[in-house]
């Protein structure tokens, strides 16, 4: 007994993942998913490796853009720490020029 997919079912699959990228798709990509094994018998082990696929996939994502935004926090203040460093060095500069 084989437990492949149908094209259908993989093209789905296909569309599942390419939405579950966008952070904004994601509840698009969940419907699609749920569509999706409720096609493909609930106890085949290819519905069974799907699903745990999919939470693993969208887990990773979730922590993804936890990851990005700590970066783009850091970096933001990285950028403020050095504009106010070179502000300080100017303003010791025209200090030391006027005495």
């Amino acid at each position: 007994m084989t437990h492949s997919l149908t094209q259908n079912q993989l093209a789905q699959l296909k569309d599942c993942l390419a939405l579950a990228q966008n952070p904004t798709q994601q509840e698009a990509a969940r419907q699609t998913m749920a569509q999706l094994l409720s096609e493909v018998s609930p106890n085949t082990i290819a519905a069974e490796i799907i699903d745990a696929l999919w939470n693993e996939l969208l887990t990773a994502r979730r922590s993804t853009a936890f990851w990005e935004q700590i970066s783009d926090a850091e970096k933001e203040i990285g950028d403020r720490l050095t504009q106010d460093n070179i502000r300080l060095q100017q303003n010791y500069l025209r200090l030391m020029q006027e005495q």
